[in-house]
């Protein structure tokens, strides 16, 4: 039999070069990466063996260490480096490319959720362009075109049962009702992805039954979305895109048509949210069409609300109404359905619905419709859902503002700002950075410069 020994990787000379012409040690050269890495907030303890092993045998650190390699020779050299100089110009595509698949087959799905999940929590992912719109075509059309995979039965490592699925949803319930209250900065965003890397990954590995395998596909593309939205609060908006996808794709996996529709919709409300209206219209409306007669209709409720935003935006009043109502009739019908639905929509009531209105009105310049609104959605608790509260006040303070009631708008936003100041969440002092953007026409008043200077100093936030 032919021997199958692996060929040893050549030496990377191009990289021994720069390294002779920066003049640096390989000892220095470690030692900057390692502190390049640590303010990135990535764990690493690289030392002058690591670099040699660069050189002399080829290898490749994980992503992003190349780029902070070429970052650290380019601050010797005195000029940008790039990483096809330094022998390591693929390494900018394998890492970029990470959780960004919606492979056809489910066992490629399961390889490439659980690889993007170690990265993340190795800490080695490190976000690259940003937001990216069309990094969701494939995922999109893929799922409107198969909504569901046809089995989700598997045999492997060990057997996955009722008792692992239940601390799966524990998991998720936890992380649902810390999110709502102390915004995805907070401790328990990072025990989600935690939880998929350590604990869902081994099982999506395991062997189950077709109905254990949708019940954890499923639970897991919960996570998933979790995982995605607290980056997505926190700013981290290109491990939120592809926490979304893997959310996407996993939810196809268990044939949960209702929970990709949700899922379909979040990733409308990211695309809308970092300035694609037309494009989250899009997917609002084909996540609905193609879930209407298989998902709740709260679900379906939650889908009409983003497209309206999404309208709003796109400052189309006709259009923003015509979905709006059709939230309020669907949530109508939910309130009278004596059916099931699923837990992780049970946050869209009334009062979510009203407060939501009010930010599509304040959108269209319409702050009498807005003021409206706001009034019924004054039933919001707010220890259960601190940052929406938050939020909707910096949206009510701007309505305010927009019509030219000055002192009603500042009493407001200060009230937004002692709630926000407890949140950890980028998402919500976006809104107060929209409110002060309002109060440009009377920066000039002293309650005005006061206001400004609170945001700044309390949420690192100016106009």
């Amino acid at each position: 039999m032919a021997s199958t020994t692996r060929r040893p990787r050549p030496p990377n000379t191009d990289l021994a070069r720069l390294i002779e012409a920066c003049g640096a040690s390989h000892k220095s050269l470690a030692l900057r990466v390692n502190q390049l890495a640590h303010a990135a907030g990535i764990e690493t303890d690289y030392t002058h063996t690591s670099v040699a092993n660069w050189c002399r045998r080829g290898m490749t650190p994980k992503w992003p260490v190349p780029k902070l390699l070429a970052q650290t020779i380019g601050e010797r050299l005195g000029r940008p480096v790039d990483l096809s100089e330094i022998g390591m110009g693929e390494a900018e595509t394998i890492g970029a490319s990470v959780g960004l698949d919606f492979p056809r087959d489910p066992a490629d799905a399961v390889r490439v959720a659980t690889s993007f999940w170690s990265s993340v929590n190795r800490r080695d992912f490190l976000a690259g362009s940003g937001f990216a719109a069309s990094a969701f075509t494939t995922p999109v059309t893929r799922w409107l075109v198969t909504p569901a995979d046809e089995t989700a039965e598997r045999r492997g490592g060990q057997q996955v049962g009722r008792a692992d699925l239940s601390e799966l949803r524990e998991a998720a319930d936890d992380a649902r009702r810390w999110d709502s209250k102390y915004g995805g900065g907070n401790w328990k965003a990072n025990s989600v992805t935690d939880c998929l890397d350590r604990r869902a990954a081994p099982l999506l590995q395991g062997s189950f039954s077709d109905k254990i395998g949708r019940e954890l596909f499923s639970v897991t593309a919960e996570l998933s979305r979790l995982a995605g939205w607290t980056a997505f609060d926190v700013g981290q908006h290109d491990a939120a895109q592809r926490h979304f996808i893997q959310a996407l794709r996993l939810a196809r996996a268990g044939g949960d048509v209702q929970l990709g529709c949700y899922v379909l919709t979040t990733m409308a409300m990211q695309s809308l949210m970092r300035g694609f209206a037309s494009e989250a219209i899009d997917m609002a409306q084909g996540a609905f069409n193609r879930a209407k007669r298989q998902a709740a209709p709260r679900v379906l409720a939650f889908t009409k609300l983003i497209e309206a935003r999404a309208h709003a935006r796109e400052n189309n009043p006709n259009a923003a109404c015509r979905a709006l109502a059709a939230s309020e009739d669907l949530l109508g019908r939910a309130e009278q359905d004596c059916g099931d639905e699923p837990g992780w929509i049970d946050f869209y009531v009334h009062s979510r619905l009203s407060a939501d209105a009010a930010e599509v009105f304040r959108d269209l310049n319409n702050p009498k419709a807005a003021l409206m609104w706001n009034r019924q959605a004054a039933a919001m608790p707010p220890g259960a859902f601190t940052r929406s509260v938050g939020m909707r006040l910096a949206i009510v303070a701007t309505a305010h503002l927009q019509a030219r009631d000055l002192d009603h708008g500042l009493e407001l936003g200060n009230r937004s700002v002692d709630i926000l100041a407890r949140v950890q969440s980028t998402r919500a002092k976006d809104y107060v950075r929209e409110f002060n953007t309002a109060l440009i026409p009377w920066r000039r008043e002293p309650a005005v410069r006061a206001f400004i200077h609170r945001t700044r100093i309390e949420l690192g936030v100016a106009a």
